[in-house]
């Protein structure tokens, strides 16, 4: 698996040899680690270190994984993976509902764990690992630009940003208030039905007729279906 350096992750476990296990592990792989025992260290510590990846246990003592989650996903530009002993669906359902990204329950592999950390930085760090492909499209950040079927797309800043957001967020429904949360800015103030006008442009520049890579859903939101 290739390596992607300069990628910090916070480890949170109050299972000391969990913590040396994964923290050797991951900093073998190229990886900026810190670790943290109990919630509010990570909380602290996650204001100072600004991690990429924040790999959290959900039963610890005191604070436990859903608080620190609910509390980074507030103010930290953080994708989480949270850990859990428990093969409870109440709980994988409680954590993504607080903003988690991805879930591994207890015991899992090294392997897999690396592979989930790679799938978030692709999806949520895209700069960090340079060009990303999705079915017909190559995404290249450093360079602003979007690739369909071996085309480059013309598009405005915002176009690129809507677009590198919805086909890297591919296959899940997107309403429009998430979009504008994650395009425009939580503090956007203007009419949501912007969102309409940048899809018939997206739309029109990928010759979307029939609106089949670019649905619309009724009463839910929009989703890209790669062809």
């Amino acid at each position: 698996m290739q390596k992607i350096t300069g990628i910090k992750i916070l480890l949170v476990d109050d299972e000391p040899n969990i913590l040396q296990f994964l923290e050797m592990g991951l900093q073998d792989e190229g990886f900026e680690v810190l670790t943290a025992q109990d919630g509010m260290t990570a909380v602290t510590l996650a204001k100072q270190f600004q991690p990429h990846i924040v790999i959290l246990d959900v039963m610890m003592p005191g604070m436990d994984g859903f608080e620190v989650c609910r509390m980074l996903k507030k103010t930290e530009n953080v994708a989480i993976i949270m850990l859990t002993a428990k093969d409870e669906v109440d709980d994988r359902v409680k954590g993504l509902t607080l903003g988690a990204d991805d879930y591994m329950m207890k015991p899992f592999s090294f392997e897999e764990l690396l592979a989930r950390i790679q799938a978030r930085i692709r999806n949520q760090f895209p700069n960090l690992v340079g060009e990303v492909v999705k079915g017909p499209f190559r995404i290249d950040d450093r360079r602003k630009e979007i690739m369909y079927d071996q085309r480059a797309l013309e598009l405005s800043t915002t176009e690129y940003e809507l677009l590198k957001f919805m086909v890297l967020n591919q296959g899940l429904v997107l309403s429009k208030s998430t979009i504008l949360d994650k395009v425009w800015g939580y503090d956007f103030g203007g009419d949501e039905n912007i969102v309409e006008v940048y899809i018939r442009s997206l739309r029109d520049k990928l010759n979307d007729k029939e609106h089949r890579l670019i649905r619309t859903l009724r009463g839910a939101g929009y989703r890209v279906d790669l062809l």
